[in-house]
């Protein structure tokens, strides 16, 4: 008899979102973090729209906004010389409550059900950590640190030692390494990270500083690059007292008199935290092998170019976990799992090369920098003029990139119906609304007020619009008998059929993405289920 169902190394925002979506799930695990305590470091600071979306399926969204910038404060992004200085750009963005009035206002498709939030990690990583805990279905045990595993075949046996120095051994019927770049778990599977290992090195400090937030005299914002030589940026903080300042030099004692700099007026801050780190764009050959699986930055390192590490993550745990529930309870054939590995390694890279594509554009109006630039004279206006032409385009690379967040497609799963032809083009930046078998549903509000995520379960769901006039009795019945979780939701909303380009008949995976889309019932009815559940080898 095993410990636990799966053992989950790293309780940072991903492996604590995988314990939560098995927990959603009824899976018991146990959640191994060497550290005593969460991190205190924002390595990430923004939950994406597609990440909001999954915390809500998970009933968390309204504590983790409650926890992060207030929904009034803007999330505009500056191009400056200093923080006293007329911006080279500003790039508006709108705030979580005016964000959401607009979704409220459209109902195209175009829109995620949620909007972005502003949340520091090391205020993400604590809320997560509580609701872990209080769950009856996950063992929260920080000060363990994993040494080592050995597959067993049927099982993993998995070493840890406690602070105290305790040796123990748990097993469990499955492991996954959510240990960071630099993850024990992957290196142990002989798993190679490919792509850019060392692209820019840089200092990152943390400070304190009460007051600054509303003392910046250009406009309230959440990022502020600096066009400097020194590749220099600010982040404001979830609470809007703390920022991260980060910039090339030669000695971390150079930190605080070049954010002074920035700044550009007396200010009183506390320093924190400095640190060096390196960019890096790498992803993994494989995602795991046997009953070890890898996922966050263990499997992908992505630069903070588009915001794209932790969330793309969190995009991996939450189609990880409902493939390890259903191995589990033996409904899952052997393509289940198996399509983890190929699906996000896809996305993965996907991501990885998006994220160079933005952080390429930012070079591009950085190499217009020239020590002139703050001069006010012709010159350094046309420097400033060079800059923000650029800027308003390759900026935006980093920041409307929804299509990347939420758009993406499992291009040539096992688990999708296949559709002749292409289909939309899985990588586009922007958003286009589409049901193509292996995209997630768009969001809708349906005639009632509600939104259709909202009425989608926590298994299977057979979507339909056709107020039950077509005969789908042999899909429901086979699906009924397969053990699956399984959901017929019938709805009579033909604005939604007309976003959903026509198509009446939809079958969701549990993730809500795409697996089939008709008008008819399906030729094959067995043959759509064995792909849903990964028995059609």
């Amino acid at each position: 008899m095993n410990d636990t169902r799966v053992i989950i190394v790293g309780a940072g925002p991903v492996g604590l979102t995988l314990s939560l979506a098995l927990a959603d799930l009824g899976v018991n695990c146990i959640l191994l973090e060497k550290n005593d305590t969460p991190s205190g470091l924002p390595k990430m600071e923004r939950c994406n729209a597609r990440t909001m979306e999954i915390y809500r399926r998970l009933g968390i969204v309204d504590d983790i906004r409650a926890a992060g910038l207030p929904e009034e404060c803007p999330m505009d992004v500056f191009v400056v010389t200093r923080l006293v200085d007329e911006p080279i750009l500003r790039l508006p963005y709108g705030s979580v409550k005016e964000c959401k009035a607009d979704i409220a206002a459209h109902n195209d498709g175009t829109r995620t059900l949620e909007p972005y939030q502003l949340i520091s990690q090391y205020t993400l990583e604590p809320l997560l950590k509580k609701f872990a805990e209080q769950s009856e279905y996950i063992d929260v045990r920080f000060g363990h640190e994993f040494i080592k595993f050995d597959d067993k075949g049927d099982h993993v046996s998995v070493q840890v030692k406690k602070t105290d120095g305790t040796d123990i051994t748990l097993t469990a019927d499955y492991l996954v390494g959510c240990d960071g770049g630099a993850s024990p778990v992957r290196k142990q599977l002989g798993i190679k990270l490919n792509g850019d290992g060392e692209m820019l090195s840089l200092h990152q400090a943390l400070f304190r500083c009460d007051d600054l937030y509303e003392r910046i005299p250009i406009g309230k914002g959440r990022h502020y690059h600096v066009c400097d030589e020194k590749s220099g940026f600010v982040i404001v903080q979830d609470d809007t007292k703390h920022f991260t300042f980060h910039a090339v030099v030669d000695d971390e004692s150079d930190m605080t008199k070049r954010f002074e700099e920035v700044v550009g007026m007396p200010i009183e801050f506390e320093t924190l935290y400095i640190g060096k780190w390196t960019q890096r764009l790498l992803v993994a050959d494989r995602y795991g092998e046997g009953r070890v699986l890898i996922a966050g930055d263990a499997a992908h390192l992505v630069i903070p170019t588009g915001g794209l590490g932790m969330n793309t993550g969190v995009g991996d745990v939450i189609d990880l976990a409902w493939k390890l529930q259903g191995t589990l309870a033996g409904w899952g054939g052997e393509q289940l799992l198996k399509s983890y590995l190929s699906e996000r390694r896809q996305i993965g890279a996907r991501n990885v090369a998006a994220s160079g594509r933005a952080n390429a554009g930012r070079y591009r109006w950085r190499s217009q920098w020239k020590p002139e630039i703050r001069d006010r004279t012709p010159e350094g206006a046309e420097i400033r003029r060079k800059v923000a032409e650029i800027a308003d385009v390759e900026q935006r690379k980093t920041n409307e990139i929804l299509g990347i967040e939420a758009g993406y497609r499992y291009v040539d799963s096992p688990l999708i119906w296949s559709e002749p032809g292409e289909g939309p083009d899985p990588d586009r930046q922007d958003y286009i609304p589409t049901t193509w078998p292996g995209f997630r549903l768009p969001h809708v509000w349906l005639k009632d007020g509600s939104a259709i995520q909202d009425r989608i379960g926590k298994g299977y769901t057979l979507l339909r619009f056709d107020n039950e006039e077509i005969d789908l009795s042999e899909l429901i019945n086979q699906f009924e008998n397969s053990g699956a979780p399984f959901d017929v939701l019938s709805l009579d909303d033909p604005h939604a059929v007309e976003v959903y380009e026509g198509y009446k008949l939809f079958l969701l995976r549990p993730d809500i993405h795409i697996i089939w889309r008709g008008n008819a019932p399906p030729d094959d009815p067995a043959l759509l289920i064995s792909i849903a559940t990964g028995h059609n080898n």
